[in-house]
């Protein structure tokens, strides 16, 4: 994804009436914006130059949920997703966010949270492809490298899990920002299906053991989440 180029998200929603408003108003905000009214319409219509998908989970034929996943697991793309349903129970939240969506809008939306959500997805979105090109981060003598997926103390190797890994580059690349245990799970535990949030605070536990005094790094913001506290 490129910031300096103009950023394309392709709408997708069988209701015409809110096409024609999201690309209006998206549209106004100086993105570039193509529509389609179904799932199949969109599979056609997706291509590489698009950054973002706002796309509506209850839709005849295949459902937004189902392309979201065909994307995610069989075409293996992973361009942000953000889905708009009217359905708002915790479980179709959690569906989203295990298949892969990145946000989650209930309808009616306003029209400027969509465009906040927007920004703020695809935000993220250029900081993760821009730390993807990272080799290394150092913290003191603590150093985490992306190549090699290993992260030493002191010149010696730490054994972390997958997960503790993800845990540990999620909180120290974005030092003194408090993420939620939902957040975490989200980011640290990607296409591992659904876990629940008090998982997050055992790996946590097990993290901060394993790297010794950089554990006190890790700061819990009781009624709020974790951070990796830098002052």
């Amino acid at each position: 994804m490129e910031i300096n180029n103009k950023i394309s998200i392709l709408v997708v929603d069988d209701e015409p009436d809110i096409r024609e408003i999201l690309q209006f108003n998206l549209e106004n905000e100086g993105y570039q914006i193509d529509t389609a009214e179904s799932s199949e319409e969109a599979m056609d219509k997706l291509s590489s130059s698009h950054n973002l998908i706002l796309l509506d989970v209850m839709m005849g034929g295949i459902s937004g949920f189902k392309f979201a996943d065909h994307l995610r697991k069989e075409v293996k793309n992973n361009i942000p997703i953000i889905f708009l349903t009217a359905k708002d129970t915790e479980n179709d939240m959690l569906t989203a966010f295990s298949i892969g969506g990145d946000d989650y809008i209930s309808k009616p939306f306003s029209i400027k949270e969509v465009i906040a959500r927007v920004k703020s997805v695809l935000k993220r979105a250029m900081l993760e492809e821009k730390r993807d090109n990272q080799e290394l981060l150092q913290i003191e003598n603590l150093i985490i490298n992306f190549e090699t997926k290993n992260v030493t103390i002191d010149n010696e190797i730490i054994d972390l899990t997958k997960t503790e890994f993800n845990i540990l580059i999620l909180l120290a690349q974005n030092p003194n920002r408090v993420f939620s245990r939902t957040e975490i799970l989200e980011k640290a535990w990607k296409d591992d299906g659904i876990v629940l949030e008090r998982t997050v605070d055992v790996h946590i536990a097990r993290l901060r053991k394993k790297i010794g005094s950089y554990g006190d790094y890790i700061v819990n913001r009781t009624g709020y989440g974790y951070t990796f506290n830098i002052k």
